[in-house]
């Protein structure tokens, strides 16, 4: 069936791990007639959990696309992971969705999960719904769990349905503006009478409402003021605008096990939930083809890129230059996603979601365009990786197997990086967090067939001297025939213009000859990539060629390098020092965690408060703190915030280390060195 831009819905669903998301997305496919049965979690056979990874932790952990027809409109849904370690799949979900569902449980009630969610949609300015899950389980509350959300979010959170309570249970549900109340059979709907309990509640909630509708139009707040109530119609009416505007949050609530409100969740997203063409995005039918590519999936079969059409339309056998790359794609084959199941179809309309396979230089974020109108639109920003290990494979000689390997899961994830540091010659993953780690070695295992190790990455450190140093090399060696032979006198200076070594020299007389400098200088130059403390990377050093030696048969450029290096030695004489790196740390917290971050700075991480500004009810911290020190700072900062907090550390200087943490370091250099 080919769908027009009008009666197209894109939403993605958002949330806290664990309070029903893809439990939702499954029963509004099944109350679609989408599926012959409901997949459970439990169970892993839902549609938007189809990774084994996902099936085998039963949470998710990528973000996955399906669509319902409800009513002759397509309604396309993307499931994202709860887990903050794959944020990532929320931002690219968030690229494409029009209004976001943000679910929350009954029986948790609001969560720091559903916080973050609506600072996501704030934040990218998108409509936003809320969904009060799992009303079937023992100790939900729906009213405790609305309150926290109204008293968190303000009043712009209206109840759209409320749940209808039978003793402990919540037996049905009542539509706040019909004032018409529902209850499954099996997996039918039936029409009940409003209980006498619900009435007063209901005129409370519709109270609320018709307030926050009356705010979306100069005429309704002067008519809501003369008589102080508004018609259900106008209501209706106001709805859509209000939600479109961000100005209006409709809360729902339902069982997804039972489907109870899952009807009135999809009747909602076609009358009131914003078309593609409100979601802040000028789409164009009419104009040349153009999609922006949201997501990749790498599986056995191939490459799938997933985009939105926001201009004409893109049919198979199309020719796309990519605005990056300026390469040109041709299409083969289109399709619609239902989780893992692709459909082929011959035409993906505007505002609509669909996948194209095997395209040979699209990246996430990449914008596709018909020829003569090539124009990048805005990308994908992920949050800079923030946890970082090193990863070696588990058998020797696999190196290569680990690097392509995780090539591959970057075009799937690129909110992850690989870096090959070439001080500490560790290949270093760095992500969002130890989850987001572990799951990738997973996916090493099990798509790539290599057994990954990880170990904390090494601190690539520096050594100094800071004392002026008069040194002596001398290299004699008599073997029959030629023998080698250099004496040179070398004066070691601290210096701090330039991290490399500065080599000079003040030789008189010819005791060294001229020919011989550039070996003396490249000898110390190779020496300065092992300090003398501990086998760091020697900077800030300047060595002056004073005087010397020489045969006239025996020296040669070889026994000059040596006797430098010999001369180089002696700097363990000259006051050497371990150099650390220092990062600039700003670290975003609430209010209450403000006093544990003050605390964790100074006395866990070494780390100088240099001062603190408050920004939208939370406050951050900016510190100079060691690099060594905070390897688990992204676990440690969710810990002491339940997940709230974040913070960027960006690399600023080198420093001088305490005594006690060089000591630490020169041992652990020397173990590391025996080990190998």
């Amino acid at each position: 069936m080919s769908y027009t831009l009008n009666n197209i819905r894109n939403i993605c669903l958002l949330g806290h791990g664990g309070n029903g998301k893809t439990s939702l997305a499954e029963s509004m496919l099944s109350v679609a007639g989408m599926t012959d049965r409901m997949g459970r979690v439990a169970d892993g056979n839902t549609v938007s959990d189809f990774d084994p990874e996902e099936i085998r932790r039963q949470i998710s952990i990528a973000s996955a696309a399906m669509y319902v027809d409800w009513q002759g409109n397509k309604i396309n849904i993307i499931d994202t992971p709860g887990f903050f370690d794959f944020a990532g799949e929320v931002y690219q979900a968030l690229r494409v969705a029009d209004c976001g569902v943000i679910c929350v449980s009954a029986k948790d009630g609001l969560n720091v999960g559903a916080e973050k969610s609506w600072k996501y949609l704030q934040d990218a300015n998108k409509p936003r719904a809320i969904y009060i899950s799992k009303l079937d389980e023992e100790h939900a509350d729906f009213d405790r769990t609305f309150d926290a959300l109204r008293e968190k979010f303000g009043a712009s959170v209206c109840a759209m349905s409320a749940p209808i309570k039978d003793g402990d249970k919540y037996v049905g549900i009542v539509d706040v503006i019909t004032k018409k109340a529902y209850k499954m059979e099996g997996t039918k709907r039936v029409e009940i009478p409003v209980p006498d309990s619900m009435t007063a509640r209901l005129d409370e909630l519709y109270t609320e409402l018709a307030e926050s509708a009356a705010v979306t139009s100069e005429e309704l707040m002067d008519k809501y003021f003369e008589t102080m109530e508004l018609s259900p119609e106008e209501i209706s009416g106001a709805l859509s605008t209000g939600v479109a505007e961000c100005a209006i949050c409709p809360v729902y609530c339902g069982s997804a096990f039972t489907g109870l409100g899952t009807r009135v969740l999809l009747d909602a997203a076609i009358s009131i939930f914003p078309q593609p063409s409100e979601g802040g995005e000028a789409l164009d039918p009419n104009g040349p083809a153009k999609a922006i590519v949201y997501k990749t999936v790498s599986d056995q079969f191939g490459k799938f890129s997933l985009f939105k059409v926001v201009s004409g339309k893109v049919t198979p056998d199309l020719t796309l230059t990519n605005a990056r790359s300026g390469a040109q794609e041709k299409l083969g084959h289109i399709y619609t996603m239902q989780g893992k199941k692709n459909t082929e179809v011959t035409e993906i309309a505007c505002g609509d979601l669909g996948a194209v396979s095997k395209l040979s230089d699209t990246k996430t974020g990449d914008t596709l365009c018909a020829a003569g109108a090539v124009e990048a639109l805005p990308g994908i920003t992920f949050d800079v990786p923030c946890y970082q290990m090193a990863i070696s494979p588990k058998v020797k000689g696999q190196d290569d197997k680990v690097a392509q390997g995780l090539t591959r899961l970057n075009e799937e994830d690129p909110s992850f990086s690989v870096t090959l540091n070439a001080e500490t010659h560790q290949q270093v993953v760095a992500g969002a967090g130890d989850m987001h780690i572990d799951v990738l070695c997973s996916k090493l295992k099990s798509k790539f067939g290599v057994e990954v190790e990880l170990s904390p990455a090494r601190v690539a450190y520096r050594e100094k001297i800071r004392k002026t140093l008069d040194t002596h090399g001398r290299h004699k060696k008599q073997t029959g025939g030629h023998g080698q032979f250099a004496d040179v006198k070398i004066r070691f200076e601290p210096q701090s213009e330039q991290e490399d070594m500065i080599f000079a020299e003040e030789v008189f007389g010819g005791s060294v000859p001229k020919n011989f400098f550039p070996a003396v200088e490249k000898g110390l130059r190779d020496c300065c990539t092992k300090g003398v403390l501990a086998g760091y990377p020697m900077v800030y050093l300047k060595a002056v060629l004073y005087d010397g030696d020489f045969h006239p048969v025996d020296s040669s450029e070889m026994a000059f390098k040596t006797a430098a290096g010999l001369a180089y030695k002696e700097l363990v004489n000259a006051n050497p020092v371990i150099m650390e790196p220092i990062g600039l740390l700003k670290v975003t917290v609430p209010d209450a965690n403000l006093g544990d971050i003050m605390s964790d700075i100074p006395s866990k991480r070494r780390g100088t408060v240099l001062g603190m500004t408050a920004q939208d009810g939370m406050q951050i911290v900016e510190a100079e703190v060691p690099m060594a020190e905070m390897t688990t700072y992204a676990i440690d900062l969710r810990s002491i915030t339940q997940g709230r907090g974040s913070f960027t550390l960006d690399f600023i200087r080198y420093d001088e280390t305490p005594a006690n943490v060089q000591q630490k370091i020169i041992e652990e250099a020397k173990a590391l060195a025996d080990a190998e």
